[in-house]
């Protein structure tokens, strides 16, 4: 993925990463469009940072991601690069199903079906640019797990495979598919986590995040320096470890 000169769809960047990254990637020389489930936080975007396109979606619902799709290309047909960025952690207890199985499944919901959903909507548009991107963001919590967020380690697993998966399927198309990888980072994902001190200042990650894309702009995984104790900890051969160290610092996780 070019650093620069894309045209960039990010869904669930109406904050935290999302929107940080919207931020980098225009003052990088690219065109975004913002999208989000709050139309609050949208014309807020719009009315502060003009030169953001937006767009509303929620990509829990099926028919609004068919619709934003087909928004985001009509007004932007040279639409390149989609950023699946929406997600959700919930703090889940399996000691007691009523407490944590409709919060399991909204994680679900949002975190694989919604990223599945978006590509379907777009991948035959990408597939006809002369060169595209599909970026995936699962997390470190894919590798190591925190076991407050069962549900949340297993739909970025989840993500991560797809990500494998499709890699090969459309590896005779334009389409690349680039795998963000974060640690914690300092954002409101779970109460607490935007002050926690285990957690990666989000200015530090996204300035991370741009540097890795532009010095490896055809890398698979975008890692930084923060998440390699928990990407590969089983293959360092101290996973129970990692474990342990995660679960004991920090009652949070990305």
């Amino acid at each position: 993925m070019n650093i620069s000169g894309n045209t960039i769809f990010i869904p669930g960047a109406t904050s935290g990463i999302g929107l940080a990254l919207a931020e980098q990637f225009h003052a990088a020389g690219n065109t975004v469009i913002v999208g989000g489930r709050r139309t609050d936080r949208l014309e807020k975007i719009a009315a502060e940072q003009p030169e953001f396109g937006t767009v509303q979606i929620d990509t829990t619902d099926p028919g609004s991601i068919t619709r934003a799709a087909d928004e985001v290309i009509a007004k932007y047909p040279d639409l390149n690069v989609v950023i699946a960025m929406a997600g959700i952690m919930k703090v889940e207890d399996w000691h007691h199903p009523g407490s944590f199985l409709e919060s399991a499944e909204a994680v679900v919901t949002t975190n694989v079906l919604g990223p599945i959903r978006l590509i379907a909507a777009f991948v035959e548009h990408l597939a006809e640019q002369p060169a595209s991107t599909i970026v995936t963001v699962s997390s470190g919590l894919a590798f190591t797990p925190l076991q407050a967020t069962p549900s949340y380690n297993a739909s970025k697993a989840a993500i991560h495979m797809l990500s494998e998966s499709i890699r090969l399927q459309l590896a005779d198309t334009s389409i690349r598919i680039m795998e963000l990888v974060p640690p914690s980072v300092r954002t409101a994902l779970l109460p607490g986590q935007e002050d926690s001190d285990f957690a990666m200042p989000l200015d530090e990650f996204v300035s991370e995040v741009m540097t890795l894309v532009r010095t490896q702009p055809d890398a698979h995984e975008i890692q930084v320096e923060g998440v390699k104790f928990l990407r590969y900890a089983e293959r360092n051969g101290n996973y129970g470890e990692v474990i342990e160290t995660l679960n004991s610092a920090d009652p949070h996780g990305n």
